[in-house]
C-alpha cells in the first residue's frame, strides 16, 4: 500500500494509515520514498538492533555550502557505526553518565520552579509548549553544556532549522536555514570548546574536552557535533513526548482525572504512556550493510529500511488495547527511544525532566483544560505540536 507521508489528513493523524500497514505482517516497500517501511513491533525492533544494518550518513554536494552540515552528522555518534560508534559512546559516556544526569534533578526542580511561578499571574490560559514544554530541557541542555543564560534563545530557532531537513522533501528555503543554522550553531560551540580548553570549568563541554579512554580523545568535529546532537534530541523527545501525551490525556477525562487525582502515584507510568500512544519520534532509516532478512523480506545490500516507531508503539500483539491511552499501563515495552547500539543517550535525561515536570504541572494547575484546537507541526518523522493554549481555571 502507498502512505503519503506529506498529506496534512496523514500528519493529523497517521495511526490508522499505520495499522492498515502493520496489518500486512512484514516490511512493505515505499516506491516514493525508496525504502522499505517496518511497522510491526517485531520487526522495527529488528531494524533497530539488527548489526547487518547501519547509519549510513551521505553528504549532500559535499563540496558545496554542505560541508558544516554534513560533518556535523558524520561526525556524530546517531550516525556512526561501530567501531566509531562505540569509541564515541564509550567517551560521551564518560562525561555524560547516570550520576551527572541525577545530579541535574535539583536544576530541574529549581527550573521548573521558576517557570510555573511565571504562569502564576493573571493570565487565565498559557501555551502549554512555548511556556513550559520548551524552555525547561533547553534550559536544561544550557546548563549542562554551559551556554550563558543570555543567550539560551538561540538554541531552540537553531535546533528547529536543522531538525526539519529529517522530515520528507524538504523546500529549498527549509535547506537554507538549515545550512544557515549549522554553520552559526557549530561555530558558537566551536568558540565555547576553545574558551572551556584555555580555562575548564565544570559543565559538559569542559569534560567533553578532557575525556579520554584507551589513548583515545573526541576530535575538535566530534566535540561539537556531540553537543549539538545532545541539544537537538535531548530538547525534541521530552517537548513533543509531553506535548502529545498532554493534549491525548487532556482530551481523555477518564484518563485525565486518574493522573490529577494523584500525580505522584501514577506520573512514572504516565510518561512512558504518553511516549508510546504517540511517539514524538516516527521513522528512523537504517541501511543494509550486507544482504540481510527482516520480517520474511529479503534487504539486499545497500537497500534502505525505517523502523516506524509510532506503528510498533500500537501493534495490537504486545500491547492491549493499543490504541487506547492507559496511563497505568505497565510493562510498557515501546521503543520510542529507539534500540540496539543507538538507544538515545539522552533517554535518562529526558525521562528525569518529565517526571519531575508533569506531576508539578499537574499540581500547581489542578483545573488545567484544553483551550480551543491545539495546532500541530506540520511533519510527520517529529511528531509533534506548535502550540497547545490551555486554560488553567
Amino acid at each position: 500500500m502507498m502512505i503519503d507521508l506529506k498529506d496534512p489528513e496523514f500528519i493529523s493523524d497517521p495511526y490508522p494509515f499505520l495499522a492498515r500497514l502493520r496489518a500486512e505482517g512484514k516490511p512493505i516497500w515505499h516506491e516514493g520514498l525508496g525504502i522499505y517501511l517496518a511497522a510491526t513491533h517485531k520487526d522495527a525492533s529488528e531494524v533497530l538492533r539488527n548489526k547487518s544494518l547501519g547509519r549510513i550518513y551521505v553528504d549532500r554536494e559535499p563540496e558545496s555550502d554542505w560541508q558544516t552540515f554534513n560533518w556535523l552528522h558524520s561526525e556524530s555518534i546517531l550516525e556512526s557505526e561501530p567501531p566509531k560508534h562505540t569509541r564515541l559512546r564509550g567517551l560521551i559516556s564518560k562525561a555524560f553518565n547516570r550520576n551527572r544526569i541525577e545530579s541535574l534533578r535539583p536544576k530541574i526542580e529549581e527550573i521548573v520552579k521558576e517557570l510555573l511561578d511565571e504562569l502564576t499571574n493573571g493570565v487565565p490560559s498559557f501555551d502549554l509548549i512555548a511556556d513550559y514544554a520548551e524552555p525547561l530541557p533547553v534550559r536544561i541542555i544550557a546548563e549542562l553544556l554551559g551556554f550563558p543564560r543570555s543567550e539560551e534563545r538561540l538554541l531552540r530557532p537553531w535546533s528547529q532549522a536543522i531538525v526539519k531537513m529529517y522530515e520528507v522533501s524538504p523546500s529549498d528555503l527549509v535547506k537554507q536555514e538549515a545550512r544557515k543554522a549549522a554553520s552559526e550553531f557549530s561555530q558558537y560551540v566551536h568558540e565555547l570548546m576553545l574558551a572551556r580548553k584555555a580555562n575548564p570549568g565544570s559543565d559538559l563541554i569542559s569534560e567533553l574536552a578532557q575525556v579520554e579512554e584507551a589513548g583515545e580523545r573526541l576530535s575538535a568535529h566530534e566535540l561539537i557535533a556531540t553537543c549539538v546532537l545532545l541539544l537537538n534530541a535531548g530538547h525534541e523527545a521530552s517537548v513533543n513526548g509531553f506535548g502529545n501525551g498532554m493534549v491525548a490525556l487532556l482530551n481523555n477525562q477518564e484518563q485525565r482525572k486518574l493522573l490529577f487525582r494523584d500525580p505522584d502515584k501514577h506520573g512514572e507510568t504516565a510518561i512512558e504512556e504518553f511516549l508510546r500512544f504517540d511517539s514524538p519520534l516516527q521513522l528512523f532509516e537504517r541501511t543494509a550493510k550486507e544482504d540481510v532478512e527482516i520480517g520474511g523480506v529479503m534487504i539486499r545490500e545497500g537497500e534502505k529500511i525505517a523502523s516506524l516507531l509510532g506503528a510498533a508503539n500500537r501493534d495490537g500483539s504486545i500491547f492491549a488495547n493499543p490504541d487506547s491511552m492507559d496511563i497505568t499501563r505497565s510493562p510498557n515495552p515501546h521503543i520510542s527511544f529507539g534500540g540496539g547500539i543507538h538507544f538515545c543517550i539522552g533517554a535518562p535525561l529526558a525521562r528525569l525532566e518529565m517526571s519531575i515536570a508533569l506531576p508539578s504541572l499537574i499540581k500547581h494547575f489542578p483545573n488545567l483544560e484544553l483551550s480551543g484546537e491545539p495546532k500541530r507541526r506540520d511533519s510527520f518523522t517529529l511528531r509533534g505540536y506548535e502550540r497547545v493554549e490551555v486554560i488553567k481555571n
